[in-house]
């Protein structure tokens, strides 16, 4: 009942919170190519003895512009103590004007860990709109849910 308790809790939180505008985000960010740290949780703990909620995640890549193709350089998934588990390109993706890819980590896959992350590197031939990168969780049980959205960071701009 407890666990119940607390998915209701943080559901209700991440609804509550303020909304500017209709978009995620009210500036457009310009850029020829980025390194971008994306947040993911394998696992989210609750109740008072800590217990691990499994989650599968979706890493997503969305490209915003209307106009102009982007390559996906790298993209790489890290462990709870910064260690690469998998390389998930070999050669670079080219995603079309408002195309969209993913990687999926299932529910039952926890080798990330809580703290698991993404890294994902990504050009392109003249400046255009910046890609959304993000990872979704989720996961379900008995009955009830629980999902959220983590958004990407650029740790580095430009094209390293």
């Amino acid at each position: 009942m407890r666990l119940v308790a607390s998915l209701l809790l943080f559901s209700l939180a991440l609804v509550a919170s303020p909304v500017s505008g209709w978009s995620a985000s009210d500036q457009v960010h310009l850029s020829k190519g980025q390194t971008v740290y994306v947040p993911v949780y394998s696992n989210v703990f609750t109740g008072p003895r800590s217990l691990p909620y499994q989650l599968a995640a979706t890493l997503s890549i969305r490209n915003t512009d209307m106009d102009s193709w982007l390559r996906i350089t790298a993209i790489d998934y890290y462990d709870t103590s910064g260690k690469l588990l998998r390389h998930y390109q070999d050669r670079p993706l080219s995603l079309a004007p408002l195309a969209s890819t993913y990687v999926h980590i299932e529910e039952k896959d926890v080798a990330g860990g809580f703290g698991a992350n993404f890294i994902v590197k990504w050009q392109a031939d003249r400046t255009m709109n910046a890609p959304i990168i993000e990872s979704v969780m989720i996961g379900a049980t008995s009955g009830q849910g629980i999902s959220f959205v983590s958004p990407g960071q650029v740790i580095r701009p430009g094209m390293r």
